[in-house]
């Protein structure tokens, strides 16, 4: 077992829930806290112990967990009086696994290492299945000595964990993983539009063209969800929005002009709009009518 022992894990909605689980499992003793406490009621019923803030939940702890919602939520529950950095102990890690803003990563940094904290931050790919199933990819930004002596508590929950580099590096690497996808499921989602507009059989073409040159984990799992008119999500249309939202603000404050991006962001932007965030990211397939 490792040195670190407690742990307090912060949103456990359906990706943090099973992520809380696997450390359960792993042996490590576990706080947990969520704004609403029946999701986590699962947790509790397995032993875990149930904080009333998130400051209770950071306090004492060897590491704290968080994978909630937003990069205002990820500055809040960091930053904000009575948060983590305020409450954990010197020397605590503190693990952001949260898809959220390189900028306020380095940020978030900056403030536990004057605490005497080590904050990283972790976000990661592989979905709720790959959450369920431990097998997630985990992306890493921070001191590669802190990246070490969190490897238990990666491993526990993942299958693929990268050091990429210094703070805010995790960040930046899941900005790349999701404008890959978003461009691979546009380009499915128009050449499927092509295929209707032009009079093609929507089938025949998706027979020949989705185990060829063309094929992707998003034409062949997420379009074909959709083309089947399934558009229940395995990732919701709106934090698609809010991951390619953080993509072209940071892009901008780095100076690389993404010009798909933008596009992509303004589809997703539109069928928000039209009320269908909530739906899975398939959902895109709509904006071009293709149904």
């Amino acid at each position: 077992m490792s040195a670190l022992k407690k742990v307090g894990f912060i949103g456990t909605g359906i990706m943090g829930s099973a992520m809380a689980g696997h450390l359960m499992d792993a042996g490590f003793e576990l706080s947990v806290y969520n704004r609403t406490k029946s999701k986590a009621q699962p947790l509790i019923d397995r032993g875990a112990r149930w904080c009333e803030t998130v400051g209770e939940c950071a306090t004492g702890q060897d590491v704290v967990i968080t994978i909630i919602g937003y990069p205002k939520d990820v500055e809040a529950v960091y930053l904000g009086a009575g948060g983590i950095v305020d409450s954990a102990k010197s020397g605590a890690y503190l693990v952001d696994m949260t898809t959220s803003s390189p900028i306020l990563a380095e940020k978030i940094f900056v403030a536990a290492q004057a605490k005497g904290q080590h904050a990283v931050d972790a976000p990661v790919t592989g979905g709720d299945i790959g959450a369920k199933n431990a097998s997630l990819t985990i992306l890493v930004g921070g001191e590669e000595s802190a990246f070490n002596a969190l490897q238990p508590i990666f491993s526990a929950m993942g299958k693929n964990v990268v050091y990429e580099g210094s703070a805010g590096a995790g960040q930046k690497t899941k900005a790349c993983n999701q404008i890959a996808v978003a461009g691979a499921l546009v380009g499915a989602c128009e050449a499927f539009a092509y295929a209707k507009a032009s009079g093609l059989d929507i089938e025949k073409v998706y027979s020949a063209i989705a185990t060829g040159a063309a094929t992707s984990f998003q034409m062949t799992s997420v379009a074909r969800k959709g083309l089947d008119g399934d558009f229940s999500p395995g990732f919701m249309l709106k934090h698609l929005g809010k991951d390619l939202a953080i993509g072209t603000e940071t892009a901008t404050a780095y100076g690389a002009s993404l010009p798909v991006l933008a596009m992509i962001l303004h589809e997703v932007r539109k069928l928000e709009a039209s009320g269908e965030g909530n739906l899975g990211t398939q959902a895109l397939l709509k904006y071009y009518d293709v149904k």
